[in-house]
């Protein structure tokens, strides 16, 4: 369904790709970061299941008979698919039938228990995640540099010209979510406030039947944005509800909660590099906490700009999940992997990407350019002290990724610096 108003998504040549191999694919993250949008762009059909048109007819039909809903051209879109469960084994048997690729185009913004699916789908149907927009996708990167060139060592040095601080608090605060592109900072702040009421009042009920204690789920969604791009365990998360709110939620009940927020796309938590970086050493398997989009931690915050002004400590976390979240679109367009790294000896890396040979690649992630040198040396460090590990992996590639840099260039001592709002994919 060409649209000649579609925004491009750095997502696009992957769907392209696996409509070419598998005879579905399904397409999955949080709600409004565009997934029926650009679905829409590449299906040449398409049944909306949330469609309240005709009291909801669309999904009458599809639960009366799955395969009713499946005829029309290919690919065929089937939006929020898991309204409707037995539509995947539904799917699943046609693309048996046909043995065709790229027949249908599924999406979802939540992940349903498996009740109502028999079949998981391996090989007929490919999923694929989608997140916000990254800062390129939005135009707020120039895209000067690419990531999968500077993983491979490839950097010509550019001046990228001067970050406003403020502007950069607005776009963390706006987020990727794309109907916010054009709003001023002040009114598409509403739009994760939002989001976050939406899952608290209905999609947390909606993906399994169950009811939940909202004011407990509002606990630890703050709880969670206080920790955002940290290593807390659900224990922690307890206390700090127990010490900033003063009130008690166990840690099953967090686990359970958690479970929910991560089928709903809501958080998206960065996992640790198990690869041997080092066989000497310890390595910590604690995953880093995120938010599908940092503007959601600033929602439940009610973050400000003045207010992340006068707090650089918590900007600095938010500036390092919006990185976080770009590096990890960027990289899985070239099938990388995003990490992060730390061990018992209190080494730490804030963002590893392993690339599909093996390779990785450190980055270390800073607001302020007057944090460079600093960066720098503690990746050099690291990497000398693998180096000296007989059984060692170094990194392949070292950088410093910066907010408030005016250009990207290489070190004399083999550190590359680039801004966040120079890169792409």
């Amino acid at each position: 369904m060409y649209r000649k108003e579609y925004k491009p998504r750095i997502i696009d040549k992957k769907i392209k790709e696996y409509l070419d191999i598998f005879g579905a694919v399904c397409i999955e993250g949080a709600k409004w970061c565009g997934k029926t949008w650009t679905s829409s762009h590449h299906s040449k059909s398409e049944i909306y299941l949330g469609d309240p048109a005709g009291n909801f007819q669309n999904r009458q039909l599809a639960e009366l008979n799955p395969s009713l809903i499946l005829d029309g051209q290919s690919p065929r879109l089937i939006d929020e698919w898991q309204e409707v469960p037995p539509v995947w084994d539904a799917v699943r048997y046609k693309v048996d039938q046909n043995m065709q690729k790229g027949q249908f185009i599924l999406t979802g913004s939540a992940t349903p228990n498996h009740k109502g699916i028999l079949h998981s789908g391996a090989g007929r149907i490919a999923r694929l995640h989608m997140r916000p927009m990254s800062l390129f996708e939005s135009g707020n990167s120039s895209g000067a540099v690419s990531l999968q060139a500077l993983c491979e060592g490839q950097l010509d040095p550019v001046m990228t010209g001067d970050v406003d601080l403020k502007e950069l608090i607005g776009i963390i605060i706006k987020g990727g979510w794309p109907a916010s592109i054009n709003l001023p900072v002040e009114k598409a702040s509403y739009l994760p406030a939002e989001y976050l009421e939406a899952i608290i009042n209905d999609d947390a009920y909606r993906i399994d039947g169950i009811k939940r204690d909202v004011s407990k789920m509002r606990l630890l969604l703050r709880s969670l944005a206080r920790n955002e791009s940290t290593t807390a365990t659900n224990r922690i998360l307890k206390n700090d509800v127990k010490e900033q709110d003063d009130e008690n939620i166990d840690v099953d009940t967090i686990a359970s909660y958690l479970d929910v927020f991560t089928r709903l796309f809501l958080i998206d938590n960065q996992p640790p590099f198990a690869s041997k970086i080092r066989s000497s050493v310890r390595v910590k398997q604690a995953e880093k906490r995120h938010f599908s989009d940092p503007s959601l931690a600033c929602a439940l915050l009610k973050a400000t700009p003045e207010m992340l002004l006068g707090d650089l400590e918590t900007l600095g976390f938010l500036f390092e999940a919006l990185c976080e979240r770009d590096l990890r679109i960027y990289a899985e367009s070239f099938d990388a992997h995003l990490y992060h790294y730390q061990d018992y000896n209190n080494k730490e890396i804030d963002a590893v990407i392993e690339l599909k040979n093996g390779d990785w690649c450190a980055f270390e992630i800073k607001l302020g350019a007057n944090q460079i040198d600093a960066a720098a040396e503690n990746l050099l460090s690291l990497k000398k002290e693998i180096e000296s590990d007989p059984d060692g992996h170094p990194p392949k590639i070292l950088c410093v990724l910066c907010g408030l840099s005016n250009a990207a260039y290489k070190r004399p001592d083999g550190v590359f610096v680039v801004p966040i709002t120079a890169l792409r994919e």
